[in-house]
């Protein structure tokens, strides 16, 4: 889970964008890093391979305020969606603190929205995490398209038990922000439970 860096009295704190192949993850990931003050950011680091694609960059955002005197520092990752990468997958959850499911609102994307959730709880279970017991929020983006499914359909199928969601347009920041707000509260306040 977290880990405490005591020289910088920071606690540090990933979160992990998981959802089916071109979902929008890596537009969230883009979009909250073109509007994160430079000083308060790493640099966004990229690994790609001809067909797969990580992103991750670290900020510190003042707005949440400390824990015991120390800052925290969120670590936001995305995942490769291809469904033949999930050895990157797995590695990218070891640790993670909060995770943001992207689903593709497209009608013709249900399928894989329902499959990487799985997915996510398979992998999460071999880690010994229960999605459940995590923080997690839901974002159901491309809410802008014409062929977007129905609000309440998506929410049948991906959200039964009712995690906090927010609708969104990754493309223009619609719905971005208040994703990561989300779960960046849910986090928090999972560490100060477990900090006592």
């Amino acid at each position: 889970m977290s880990f405490i860096n005591y020289a910088s009295r920071e606690i540090n704190c990933k979160v992990v964008y998981y959802g089916p192949g071109l979902c929008g993850k890596t537009t969230n990931l883009q979009l909250i890093y073109g509007k994160t003050n430079p000083e308060l950011k790493g640099k966004m680091i990229s690994l790609a391979t001809e067909t797969e694609r990580t992103l991750f960059f670290d900020f510190l955002p003042l707005a949440l305020g400390q824990i015991r005197g120390f800052k925290t520092r969120f670590h936001l990752y995305t995942v490769p969606g291809q469904v033949f990468y999930d050895a990157s997958r797995k590695l990218i959850l070891k640790g993670v603190d909060g995770v943001v499911f992207v689903a593709d609102s497209q009608v013709e994307r249900m399928e894989a929205n329902v499959e990487s959730l799985d997915n996510l709880k398979i992998n999460l279970r071999e880690q010994g995490y229960e999605l459940e017991k995590i923080p997690y929020v839901i974002q159901y983006n491309k809410r802008d398209l014409p062929n977007a499914a129905p609000l309440e359909d998506m929410r049948q199928l991906l959200n039964p038990g009712g995690v906090p969601e927010f609708e969104a347009c990754a493309t223009t920041g619609e719905g971005v922000f208040e994703t990561l707000k989300c779960v960046a509260k849910l986090v928090l306040t999972d560490i100060k439970q477990m900090a006592g």
